[in-house]
């Protein structure tokens, strides 16, 4: 086997950078869980993103298009300021207060509880000394009431003299000393959480470095095209695949030593992850200084060959339906791991769902990426990018409707490692291939960051508010259907659309580039027929 030396920095430069992001940002959305952050929350927070997301990438693609001799610096610096935002996320101050980490305590004893005083629920208003909450009791007389519960704990919040009373007085259970109760509660009220400075400071850091991170991969995309060459777009996948395997290792390993990190089962400490993202941050600038960019033709008129490409109505069609892959990804990404700990906690699994986490990523990426990324040129070259696209949405539909039936976070494991490939990373592939196919000299950057920008931008916008509204309404499993159903709706209408229209229109996934001119410069070089 001949080995391409020149290829070997962006393999490198992928492995690293991805290995880099891998040990936090898939435990992102489950870490603001632990912070308290509801699903609503989170989903309006990782709904505002991807509209900052679309509006970052074709600008900073702009700026790199603009300013090509000082695009590696430009691109470094980038990755500093990214990396920087999550490392700095381990410096963030504990939330004040005691924290509710699970609603459900088992066989509690009445003789474990005390009465509030006055002074102690004046105290409660203060989130530094105490939260209450209310909480329903089942008891074993078979009495059933609510009452409102303060702890007073600075840490976790559990049923103890020392970190809880009761601020109503139990005249019905009050003289049996020795009655058990299982006791299920509401979260605490999220006045504390959304006034903190913790919160305030994850919300900022937390956009910062995915925004940072979803541009940073965009121009590395544009990167790779451009070391490629004219016509190199079937060999992206070869390429991309070492991010993915590089991903997989580390998030793997940050779930693995999550769990062993912790002491506490409910309290997750995420120190290893941040260890990990510092030394693969340090690791890809070096790869980054190796990286030889060539000498690609530049246009004057970025804006307008952009602006006319976007204006045909076939490469419009295509943006249409890259946004509606980017709402189906948005819940994979942003709460596939909240329903896997909802449905942990459900079945008894919660002490090993980090663990659990880390395999499912690395089912993801060491399974179906790597293969689906290894041969996507193939795939594409076979079927072309039309049937292509259709595939991914029915693996899509068949993906989430999968993921609605597990019975235990085990299950999701063996679901995404068959599914992830013929989703998201043939999907992915296919996107950024005709992104580069299309894209007139000199714009690449630009091109990527707008297909890009409505793929993972605007649809991960739309989709992530969505996901938040209906699980907090519906809940996870009847959301999961609910994206079943729009996939499976998509594949048949692109195949129509696709059938009918698109197939005259989209380029050819041949090996050889077809030359990109404007309009004018077409119509100048055009040999008419005499009449």
């Amino acid at each position: 086997m001949k080995i391409n030396y020149s290829l070997l920095p962006i393999k490198a430069h992928y492995f690293c950078f991805m290995a880099s992001f891998g040990p936090i940002l898939p435990f992102l959305a489950v870490y603001g869980k632990q912070l308290g952050v509801s699903s609503i929350v989170m989903g309006s927070i990782t709904s505002v993103l991807p509209i900052l997301f679309l509006i970052a990438k074709p600008t900073i693609g702009f700026i790199v298009d603009y300013f090509r001799k000082r695009r590696k610096i430009i691109f470094v610096s980038l990755l500093i300021i990214t990396n920087a935002c999550f490392v700095l996320m381990y410096f963030l101050p504990s939330l004040p207060g005691p924290h509710l980490f699970k609603n459900d305590f088992q066989n509690v004893s009445i003789s474990q509880i005390l009465f509030c005083d006055f002074s102690k629920s004046i105290r409660s208003e203060s989130c530094n000394k105490g939260k209450q909450t209310n909480c329903s009791w089942s008891c074993s007389d078979g009495t059933n009431f609510t009452s409102r519960v303060f702890f007073h704990s600075k840490f976790k919040a559990e049923f103890s003299r020392n970190s809880s009373c009761s601020l109503e007085i139990l005249d019905n259970i009050s003289s049996h000393t020795n009655l058990i109760c299982n006791i299920n509660c509401e979260n605490f009220s999220t006045n504390c959480l959304y006034t903190s400075s913790t919160f305030w400071g994850f919300v900022l850091l937390l956009s910062i470095g995915n925004i940072g991170f979803n541009v940073a991969n965009c121009i590395s995309d544009a990167i790779c095209f451009d070391v490629l060459g004219n016509g190199g777009e079937m060999g992206y996948g070869r390429q991309r695949v070492w991010g993915t395997i590089g991903f997989g290792i580390t998030a793997f390993l940050a779930g693995y030593l999550i769990d062993l990190w912790s002491t506490d089962d409910d309290v997750k400490s995420y120190t290893p992850a941040f260890i990990l993202v510092f030394i693969f941050c340090i690791t890809d600038l070096v790869c980054c200084t190796k990286v030889e960019l060539p000498v690609m033709p530049g246009t004057k008129h970025i804006v307008k060959d952009v602006y006319q490409l976007i204006r045909m109505k076939p490469i419009a069609t295509f943006l249409c339906f890259a946004t509606i892959a980017g709402i189906l990804d948005s819940f994979i990404i942003y709460f596939l791991f909240w329903y896997l700990e909802d449905l942990a906690s459900a079945t008894g699994y919660m002490p090993q769902i980090k663990f659990i986490e880390g395999l499912v990523v690395a089912a993801e990426t060491l399974g179906g990426e790597v293969i689906f990324f290894s041969f996507s040129g193939k795939i594409l070259k076979k079927f072309g990018y039309g049937y292509t696209f259709t595939f991914c949405f029915a693996c899509y539909a068949l993906r989430l409707g999968l993921i609605s039936l597990v019975p235990n976070p085990w299950w999701a494991i063996l679901v995404e490692f068959f599914m992830q490939g013929p989703t998201y990373a043939l999907c992915y592939t296919s996107i950024v291939a005709y992104a580069s196919a299309i894209s007139p000299p000199g714009t690449s950057a630009t091109v990527q960051g707008i297909v890009a920008g409505m793929d993972d931008g605007f649809g991960f916008a739309i989709g992530s508010l969505i996901s938040g509204i209906l699980y907090k309404n519906f809940g996870g499993v009847i959301t999961l259907r609910i994206f079943t159903l729009l996939a499976a709706f998509t594949s048949i209408l692109y195949l129509i659309f696709y059938v009918t229209y698109l197939k005259f229109t989209i380029p050819e996934t041949d090996t050889k580039k077809k030359v990109w001119q404007s309009p004018e410069n077409a119509a100048s070089t055009c040999v008419h027929a005499n009449s």
